[in-house]
């Protein structure tokens, strides 16, 4: 069933919502790049840190919802360099595509990272993701490096996106 983008909403990380998004990451990139579950295991060490290690004044994790049904998510964590935020975790459900949720999601975290002072965002992504992309690309991100690699059990193109906050 296609979402109402009026009653879809976003909350931080609550119970259950690591397992789905592990679950949901391993079953979309299987299905739709290939990937094998080394990629599951590396989206649960990723949300394992979080969880662990978070700071609830630089990092937050947005899900967006309509009732109880979760349709997305996107993640704003620091890195080793404290100007600089990591955009994490953008996830959206097939049937949300297409309804500007992507592109509210991306909204958000930018927001968020300017709000407590990040000057600098930062993502990885792989070259097939070519809405996200040009969603990226669309919001003044710009492509910083492009790697071809082996990963996941398929050859990819890893690339890096950049965009200044100030």
């Amino acid at each position: 069933m296609r979402p109402d983008p009026a009653s879809i909403f976003f909350r931080d990380l609550e119970i259950g919502d690591t397992g789905w998004l592990v679950q949901r990451h391993a079953e979309l990139y299987a299905r739709d790049e290939g990937f094998d579950i080394t990629f599951e295991a590396m989206v649960a060490e990723i949300l394992a840190n979080y969880i662990r290690t978070r700071d609830p004044a630089r990092e937050r994790a947005f899900i967006a919802v309509e009732g109880d049904r979760r349709l997305g998510s996107i993640f704003c964590t620091r890195t080793e360099e404290r100007r600089f935020a990591k955009l994490r975790m953008f996830l959206l459900e097939p049937e949300a595509r297409g309804i500007g949720l992507g592109q509210r999601l991306l909204d958000a975290c930018i927001g968020y990272a300017r709000a407590v002072g990040y000057s600098r965002m930062k993502l990885w992504t792989h070259e097939s993701h070519r809405a996200a992309c040009a969603l990226y690309a669309k919001n003044g991100f710009v492509c910083a490096g492009s790697e071809a690699t082996h990963s996941f059990g398929v050859d990819v193109v890893e690339q890096t996106w950049e965009l200044d906050l100030i």
